[in-house]
């Protein structure tokens, strides 16, 4: 399975901008479009979903097909070659589809031109949704929308590495300070401690544990120039310098779930994703997952997460949102979590969710103390931009690459 993350980054911020100035241009504003509802004839709701292979969009299909039967409606899912560019699309040629997939990191994109309907409100439990989840779709007091389900990160440990350099499980690292312990203990055996991407998608993890993050809460403000993300930044450039973590690019893999696979690192930091890579890439890699060790603040990781929208232009909202309830009840989550291994975004879920999956537990856990994408509009360049200095962090001062990420994050904000 391809990894989310890889695959998010792979939508290009032109895509993005097709979408907010086609949505523009389509009388779109920072208001709910109040359009007119169909009042007769069979509803066929269309759905847009960006689907990770042929087991989410089989299980998808079935779902809404269930669904459709007991509305006496029906319901057509088509699985996006490119959810970003397709939604663009439909968008500009005021064409939408009634209910499609919204990534987090480009909610506001969507939801500040007016594309999204608010409807997160009229679904049943909504609080039962984790608080970082609600929090990744909500904007202005409002949650926009329902959350699909969600992956965090956790650390990942070669089990055959790591007892062949004389380490057990109380080795585990549980804090920065034993991260670098441990690093050096492997790095002394000849292996290298710990794969890492060179973006903010990982490396935003120790800014979290740090107390930092690049916005405030509600997207508004710039908080990228901050002591708590300077000693973050340390803190990994520490690790690089010293070669206790290494990129993917510097071990021949191109993410690091592919070096942890090689076997040309003990540990790395990546999503519940990984199992799949693993089981089809490397099935014979026998690993362990952890949570990630806390740093000063405590503990910390990053989720992803998509969330079920609902066009402002659909004509069948109503629909729409029974289609919503139906989709993000319990049973279907954990019905989808067996079918392509996702996490159920209800919290009434854990439970069972955990039973199933036990060596899960480090994923669902990172929920309660997750961070997710960036909340605010327009900040593709500006990401691009910080992940672009990550990869040279070992020349770049984290304090410069922080005051430039400040500077640009307010100018997209236009609150500089």
């Amino acid at each position: 399975m391809t990894p989310r993350t890889r695959r998010a980054a792979a939508i290009s911020g032109l895509a993005s901008a097709t979408l907010v100035l086609s949505a523009c241009g389509s009388g779109f504003d920072d208001k709910p479009s109040q359009a007119p509802q169909q009042s007769g004839g069979q509803v066929n709701l269309q759905i847009l979903i960006g689907s990770s292979g042929e087991a989410e969009t089989a299980a998808v299909k079935q779902a809404a097909q269930t669904w459709a039967s007991s509305a006496g409606a029906a319901a057509t899912v088509t699985p996006a070659q490119d959810l970003a560019q397709q939604l663009g699309q439909a968008f500009a040629g005021d064409t939408p589809p009634d209910v499609f997939y919204v990534d987090a990191s480009r909610f506001a994109d969507y939801a500040s031109v007016g594309a999204l309907e608010p409807y997160g409100d009229k679904i049943s439990q909504p609080d039962d949704f984790y608080p970082s989840l609600r929090t990744a779709f909500t904007r202005d007091g409002k949650l926009y929308c329902a959350p699909k389900d969600f992956s965090t990160l956790a650390l990942i440990v070669n089990k055959d590495l790591w007892s062949k350099a004389g380490l057990g499980d109380a080795d585990v690292p549980t804090t920065w300070e034993q991260l670098t312990s441990v690093g050096e203990k492997l790095k002394a055996k000849g292996v290298t401690p710990l794969a890492i991407g060179p973006t903010r998608d990982r490396v935003g993890a120790f800014m979290v544990q740090a107390g930092g993050w690049l916005t405030s809460p509600d997207g508004k403000q710039a908080t990228a120039d901050s002591p708590q993300n300077l000693a973050a930044l340390d803190y990994v450039r520490s690790l690089v310098s010293a070669k206790l973590a290494r990129y993917p690019d510097q071990l021949d893999a191109g993410w690091g779930g592919e070096a942890f696979g090689k076997g040309k690192a003990a540990m790395t930091i990546e999503g519940n994703w990984i199992k799949g890579a693993l089981k089809a890439d490397f099935p014979d890699v026998k690993y362990s997952v952890h949570e990630l060790p806390a740093g000063p603040k405590g503990k910390g990781t990053l989720s992803f997460t998509n969330c079920w929208g609902i066009s402002a232009k659909s004509k069948h909202k109503e629909q729409a949102i029974a289609f919503v309830e139906a989709m993000t009840k319990a049973d279907q989550q954990m019905a989808f979590a067996k079918a392509f291994g996702v996490m159920p975004s209800r919290q009434s879920a854990k439970a069972a969710y955990t039973t199933e999956f036990p060596d899960d537990g480090p994923f669902v856990n990172g929920a309660d103390y997750s961070q997710g994408p960036v909340n605010a509009p327009k900040m593709d360049s500006v990401l691009a931009d910080f992940d672009t200095g990550l990869q040279q962090l070992a020349t770049t001062a984290p304090k410069t690459l922080l005051q430039r990420t400040q500077k640009n994050i307010q100018a997209a904000l236009g609150t500089s």
